[in-house]
């Protein structure tokens, strides 16, 4: 911020100097006109003096009209100029006014249009960031405290809230960003993801209505061309479905990373609609990782066709235990929610297991069969983590107490040991 008002103080010397720089030059214009006006009252009691003399004799007609002859040749020397000098002479009082009211109503006009607010806020975030993505939402929160109608802010936020597994307050945050901007197609597109996840996956008359609106004014736009085919998947419309992500492939870029992702979505539609012709494999699909056409947008996150063989890979065996300082802490009735998450990719589990706390400490396996959503599957992700949460409302977005892994592979064939020992606000 010192930077800031460095700066601006800077311009406004330079403001100020284009209206006392006349002022001085006009000081000295005038000092230039007393002086002048003194020469020329000199001339006059030189010629009287010299009338004085001719008449007492003392000075000849010749030596009278030379002497009025060099007195005057001095005063025009000394009045040259004067009256071009004279036209640019302001007023003393007028630029002196206006030197002062300048940063006066500057000041004031910026607190009024300025945006002083975002500009400390921006630097305070670059200067300090989040360490977490805890932190990363207080901090949104409490700017959009300080500034209520800051229409990007409530967009970030439903970033936030939507990679923290918190679809229904993401859906409020994106639509509060569109009530302050303009109806965007992309914003639409990330609303009507969030108000899908935050209903269960459960199709609306909104939710069409929303991506519908989208698609009229960006028939390409991603996350609704996305969430459309997962909708219709799920709804067992694979002709739909196949219909929605073609166009996605379409308008995706050669080398966009999901594009294998979504073809193997795509085939595996075609698989449900002919289950007797074998899906051709989806060159690097194995590889694909999680990625979206735009920001958590909603995609068929798939590596392509599972068989028989990839599933039974595509298994993590864990084992969760209790850290011995929460035994009293915690009910033998709390849930125990184990799954796994893609490291980079969409916020929700893939695979889930439910447990209590009496059953602790327990093995658990976490398999495509474990899986959420059809086209959300661990083998379709090259790393996960695992966590395991206690909820005493039962809960799985949100408990008490974590634990988690370090990334892995899908295919880790070792038995994983997880410890529940952290309070749940301070996992990253």
């Amino acid at each position: 911020m010192i930077e800031f008002w460095l700066l601006a103080g800077l311009l406004l010397v330079a403001a100020l100097g284009f209206l006392l720089v006349p002022l001085v030059r006009g000081r000295k214009a005038q000092t230039e006109e007393d002086r002048t006006a003194l020469n020329v009252t000199l001339y006059q009691e030189r010629m009287a003096e010299l009338e004085k003399q001719a008449a007492a004799n003392v000075l000849t007609a010749e030596q009278l009209q030379a002497g009025k002859d060099e007195a005057a040749r001095e005063l025009l020397a000394d009045t040259d100029g004067l009256q071009a000098k004279g036209t640019t002479v302001l007023g003393r009082q007028v630029p002196i006014i206006i030197a002062l009211l300048v940063p006066l109503m500057g000041y004031g006009m910026y607190l009024h249009w300025g945006a002083i607010g975002d500009v400390e806020r921006t630097v305070d975030m670059v200067e300090n960031q989040p360490k977490s993505i805890e932190e990363m939402t207080a901090r949104l929160e409490n700017s959009l405290k300080e500034d209520p109608n800051s229409a990007e802010g409530w967009y970030f936020l439903g970033r936030t809230y939507m990679a923290q597994e918190r679809a229904s307050e993401a859906a409020k945050a994106f639509e509060r960003s569109i009530e302050l901007s303009s109806r965007d197609p992309a914003l639409l597109g990330q609303w009507a993801q969030a108000l899908y996840f935050a209903s269960d996956k459960q199709w609306t008359e909104q939710l069409q209505s929303i991506t519908d609106e989208a698609l009229k004014a960006d028939p390409e736009e991603a996350t609704s061309l996305g969430l459309l085919g997962i909708a219709a998947f799920e709804e067992g419309r694979f002709n739909d479905a196949i219909g929605y992500w073609e166009k996605l492939v379409a308008v995706l870029p050669p080398e966009d990373p999901s594009r294998a992702a979504i073809q193997g979505g795509i085939e595996r539609a075609r698989a449900q609609i002919n289950p007797d012709a074998q899906a051709p494999a989806v060159a690097g699909a194995d590889q694909a990782g999680p990625q979206s056409a735009g920001p958590q947008s909603a995609e068929p996150e798939t590596a392509g066709p599972q068989t028989a063989a990839t599933d039974s890979a595509a298994k993590l065996n864990v084992k969760v235990s209790l850290a011995a300082d929460l035994k009293d802490k915690v009910q033998p009735g709390d849930s125990v929610f184990v799954f796994a998450r893609a490291v980079s990719g969409p916020p929700m589990p893939l695979a889930v297991k439910r447990m209590t706390v009496a059953d602790l400490p327990a093995e658990v396996s976490l398999s495509d069969a474990d899986a959420m959503m059809p086209m959300l599957k661990i083998s379709g992700f090259k790393q996960v983590q695992l966590v395991a949460r206690i909820s005493r409302s039962g809960n799985a977005r949100e408990g008490e107490w974590v634990g988690q892994s370090e990334p892995l592979n899908n295919d880790t064939a070792e038995l994983q040991q997880l410890t529940i020992n952290t309070a749940d606000t301070q996992v990253q």
